[in-house]
């Protein structure tokens, strides 16, 4: 696969996750008197196999070229994968307090459910945008460090 076809794939992920993100900010501060609970329902849906699909194309498009870097860029890939595993549990816990949202048996808290939405949608960007700087640094051909 040519690097700008990675870069293309990859890119659509990221799009994906940082809509995901948007959606999640929205649903936050609706909260607790605007909620759309349609809305909650249709990203509880799409939440968990979004975030899945996602890392699975992070790991089979940029940890080979990562891994291929040895030393750093194999503590790199370790590391994502960790961060992966996080957030797809941290996924499955949001997916579930949307569902409940949708169906007006809320389990926590507005002010926690925010709480618990920002900390997922603000982590994920923040790995987004670290993919986002290994990915330039592989095109450039920089070292990690």
């Amino acid at each position: 696969m040519t690097r700008d076809r990675l870069s293309a794939e990859l890119r659509e992920v990221f799009d994906q996750q940082m809509s995901l993100c948007d959606s999640l900010e929205r649903i936050a501060d609706s909260l607790p008197h605007r909620l759309d609970r349609p809305h909650c329902q249709q990203i509880a849906n799409l939440i968990c196999p979004l975030i899945k699909r996602a890392h699975a194309s992070e790991e089979a498009l940029m940890f080979p070229h990562l891994s291929a870097l040895g030393g750093d860029g194999c503590q790199v890939v370790e590391r994502l994968r960790l961060e992966h595993i996080e957030d797809e549990c941290f996924a499955e816990e949001v997916q579930f307090e949307l569902q409940q949202i949708a169906t007006g048996q809320p389990v926590l808290a507005p002010e926690a459910t925010g709480y618990m939405l920002r900390g997922f949608f603000e982590g994920l960007r923040r790995h987004v945008r670290h993919e986002l700087e290994l990915m330039a640094a592989l095109r450039a051909g920089n070292t990690l460090n």
